[in-house]
């Protein structure tokens, strides 16, 4: 197309080819941008395959883990594409209340930096299961094997169900083939990499998330019109009943986000980050110092992204409320994050923003299938061999039985994916926080106040278990004769006061227990009083190796993000996708030139 003596002329078909090839490109590029992503994380777990000799490092990376390595996983392992697609429905619906929850992950963070997480690696355990026999016994042990079998994998599938929804809403594919596709991706990497792979995908796939995220804060503050267009229109929402943090009842189905609502919730989250069988997270560290630094950083990371992550769906709810609402998926409010994404992204970025949610659920998933497997593996098949009499397996099969049994758990998960997928009974935020109410809580709640009181036997884990669950199983029952609706914060309630009420019923008999048991509680907590000498215990520090490697893949990352600038964007746009690249390289370096040289 062009003019000549000022008149325009129609464009030849040279142009017109090349047009439809730019058109053609553009639609494209996404699918481009996330085959090129998947088989990078492919790669990851490739090349860090060769750190894996023995359990020990399959499970928990040999327990030589960075402060910069485990901080980002840990802060990847807790949250998911449910914070963008579940969490974001919450959010564009009644505001910040929903924050609470992520204001628990931080105190737990905070916890972890001050204490727990030293105490965990200074218990030298393998696993969580391992922690959870030295404090309670081998009863409790086993009870927890059982169960986390059981709900670790349930939690993935919903994980993997949200991130399936939020993707098909942008590119229109059923939302049952992107379980397939994103499950046997993590699957993959999970199982040749192992614990490292699992980390360092976590690093790499945290730098593209956070970087991402800071971004999208900053374009839908600029879409609204500024910081002060922003709280003109929360404040609008606010008066008018939205956006007010605490409701009231009534106000929402179920009584959702009542100031009961929002304490158990802190309640219910609060302890799913504290208890006993969280402590897979500072496992991989070196030592406890190391552990409460990732602690540090990770509380850090989620802080500045809870200021971010949650702006896009309260934007969408001001500027895009009817492009939302249109969405064809159970729940519109779901895809508020990704209609905000479409709107504000230049060309290219949101391929790019969907590989940031990926790797958000992927580092839930592929964590939650490594630690489920050492469980799995060391608390549960290896004592049986022993019990049993057989001989000990060597450190190659062991390897072969993790990998097997990771492929096993990645399969259990995308089929329970599915199979969520075709129901209509709950939505994903309701069916999170159901899941935690009923179960999680009374199993986990006995493995908390286990930390805080040392002199309570082994065997109240069980008196509390069965005050909780008896009160779990009195709300369902409730619910399913009698008709009447028990709301989340009531149920976690009852659930948390027939716990409590258990173990004061058992307070008088709390000097009932065997020389055994006392002999194993003195031995924990000597132990984790005990600093860990790394160089005695462990040896072979890979600080540098970890940073070189992943430094490198970021900075691979980058330039392949550089190439965005070859897509037509205006001026603006541009300088928007340098900024994302030189955040992503900055990382990369500091990584690669900085931490890379410490074993050099």
């Amino acid at each position: 197309m062009g003019f000549q003596n000022g008149r325009l002329l129609p464009p030849t078909v040279h142009q017109m080819v090349i047009f439809g090839a730019r058109l053609s490109c553009l639609m494209h590029l996404e699918y481009i941008t996330l085959g090129a992503y998947f088989a990078l994380l492919i790669v990851i777990g490739a090349v860090f395959a060769r750190f894996n000799k023995n359990l020990s490092d399959f499970v928990r990376g040999g327990a030589r883990g960075t402060w910069w390595m485990v901080g980002t996983s840990m802060l990847m392992a807790g949250i998911s594409a449910f914070t963008f697609t579940g969490n974001a429905s919450a959010i564009y619906e009644a505001g910040p209340s929903a924050v609470i929850i992520y204001l628990a992950n931080i105190t737990g963070f905070i916890l972890g930096a001050t204490f727990l997480g030293r105490w965990w690696r200074q218990s030298r355990a393998y696993t969580s299961g391992d922690l959870v026999r030295a404090r309670f016994g081998l009863g409790a042990e086993q009870t927890f094997v059982v169960t986390g079998i059981i709900l670790n994998p349930l939690h993935a599938a919903i994980q993997l169900w949200a991130l399936a929804v939020f993707v098909s809403a942008v590119f229109g594919i059923p939302v049952i083939w992107m379980i397939v596709i994103i499950g046997l991706i993590t699957l993959a990497y999970s199982t040749t990499g192992g614990m490292w792979g699992v980390m360092a995908t976590d690093v790499v796939q945290g730098v593209i998330m956070y970087g991402m995220t800071l971004l999208m804060g900053v374009l839908c503050i600029m879409e609204v019109g500024g910081v002060g267009a922003f709280i003109d229109n929360y404040q609008k929402m606010v008066a008018e009943g939205s956006f007010t943090f605490v409701k009231e009842d009534g106000q929402y189905p179920n009584n959702r986000y009542t100031g009961l609502w929002m304490v158990m919730a802190f309640v219910m989250q609060i302890i799913s980050q504290i208890h006993i069988g969280a402590a897979n997270k500072y496992l991989a560290s070196k030592d406890g110092k190391v552990a409460s630094q990732a602690s540090w950083f990770c509380m850090v990371l989620m802080a500045v992204g809870v200021a971010v992550w949650f702006i896009p769906p309260m934007v969408a709810r001001f500027l895009y409320a009817d492009e939302v609402m249109a969405a064809a998926v159970g729940d519109p409010a779901t895809t508020s994050y990704a209609v905000a994404a479409a709107h504000v992204l230049p060309n290219g970025l949101l391929g790019v923003m969907i590989a940031a949610m990926f790797s958000a659920t992927m580092s839930s998933m592929d964590w939650g299938l490594n630690t489920t497997t050492g469980i799995l593996v060391n608390n549960f098949i290896l004592p049986i061999r022993r019990w049993l009499g057989k001989a000990k397996l060597s450190d190659l099969f062991q390897l072969r039985l993790c990998r097997g049994i990771t492929i096993f758990l990645g399969l259990l998960i995308i089929t329970m994916s599915i199979g969520l997928s075709k129901q209509d009974k709950f939505a994903m935020f309701d069916s999170y926080m159901i899941l935690a109410s009923v179960l999680s809580v009374p199993l986990t709640l006995p493995l908390v106040v286990g930390i805080f009181i040392r002199k309570m036997p082994g065997w109240y884990y069980f008196v509390m278990l069965g005050g909780g669950m008896v009160m779990s199983i009195y709300t369902m029952v409730d619910e399913k004769m009698n008709g009447n609706v028990w709301a989340l914060q009531e149920r976690s309630f009852v659930v948390i006061i027939g716990a409590l009420v258990a173990l004061g019923i058992a307070w008088p008999w709390r000097h009932k227990r065997s020389s055994e048991d006392l002999d194993r509680e003195t031995e924990l907590w000597e132990r984790v009083g005990t600093p860990v000498d790394f160089d005695k215990e462990v040896g072979g520090s890979l600080d540098g190796a970890q940073a070189r490697i992943t430094g490198n893949l970021i900075l691979v990352t980058g330039g392949l993000l550089a190439a965005f600038l070859l897509v037509p964007n205006t001026l603006g746009d541009r300088f928007i996708i340098i900024c994302l690249v030189s955040f992503v390289l900055a990382c990369g370096g500091w990584l690669r030139f900085v931490e890379g040289r410490k074993d050099t």
